[in-house]
């Protein structure tokens, strides 16, 4: 194989994830044409069509597919041994580069990352904010980081965080016009406040449980959001109940400004775990992130 080969093979690949000449082209730091050239010069060798273009996508054709199943762990595995050799540096170095929801961030990975990073100025971390479930092989991440332990049979999962709860809320004013809810059907009678998760497009339905039984409640009213910081607005203002994380709001439950209901239907789960792939090569500056991140309550 010749090295131009290898250039030509990374082009293709970075425009069929980036499903975009234009997206492809800025990451890899050259212009639309040539990009164009390379991948066109790539099928000609290769006897082949390996894109399909039109107007506004581009997509890999089934000999482009196959191409891809080669190219992703083969480019991995690569990549993988070359962040590898930082650990005959004299110091940890490289990208890390995690996908992790708002709240994560900010309650784990910030405070962690601000103690560490100042002592490791080689170490380099991106932090992708994102609620939905990212498929963190594919879009070439080194680690996830969700609530639980419910990952894939293929993963390693490091808990980072201590034991979390969601709770029912409700500003005072809201109660001035509505009952307190005693049990989960009460809420039926009740204006909640909607989240919409981006993974799936639905409602987030409230899961609540008391004495080892569960209950997944569809909640309705007025308001749904897809961001928590606004759905803890709305119930502050009085348009509803609101079920949200203990401690993004435990300062307005302190200064009277919410009110928890139903506690008793609210237990606590286990926390955030990052979690990356079982096959990975950890490099030194990824086994000192986790180390640092290790929860040890």
């Amino acid at each position: 194989m010749q090295r131009d080969d290898l250039v030509d093979l990374n082009a293709f690949l970075v425009v069929a994830e980036q499903r975009s000449f234009t997206r492809a082209a800025a990451k890899l730091g050259t212009s639309q044409s040539a990009l164009s050239h390379t991948v066109r010069r790539l099928e000609a060798r290769l006897g082949v069509r390996l894109l399909t273009r039109t107007t506004r996508s581009v997509a890999a054709t089934e000999a482009g597919e196959r191409l891809l199943g080669t190219l992703r762990p083969a480019f991995d595995e690569i990549g993988a041994q070359l962040t590898s050799l930082s650990e005959l540096r004299e110091k940890p170095a490289g990208t890390i580069r995690i996908t992790t929801a708002e709240h994560a961030a900010i309650t784990v990975l910030w405070p962690a990352l601000k103690r560490l990073l100042p002592d490791y100025p080689d170490i380099h971390v991106e932090l992708s904010i994102d609620s939905s479930l990212t498929d963190i092989v594919a879009e070439r991440f080194d680690a996830g980081v969700r609530l639980g332990e419910a990952l894939a049979k293929d993963m390693i999962a490091v808990r980072i965080g201590p034991d979390v709860r969601m709770i029912v809320v409700g500003a005072p004013a809201y109660f001035e016009k509505r009952p307190v809810p005693l049990v989960p059907q009460d809420l039926a009678a009740h204006s909640c406040i909607n989240l919409r998760m981006l993974s799936s497009g639905g409602l987030y339905p409230w899961e609540l449980e008391k004495d080892g039984r569960e209950v997944r409640v569809r909640v309705e009213g007025q308001l749904a959001f897809n961001h928590m910081y606004m759905v803890t607005q709305a119930a502050l203002d009085g348009f509803g109940l609101a079920f949200v994380m203990e401690d993004r709001v435990s300062s307005y439950l302190k200064d009277g400004r919410l009110v928890q209901v139903l506690e008793d239907w609210c237990p606590a789960f286990p926390g955030y775990h990052l979690y990356y792939p079982s096959r990975r090569q950890p490099s030194a500056a990824f086994s000192l992130l986790v180390d640092a991140l290790r929860y040890r309550g």
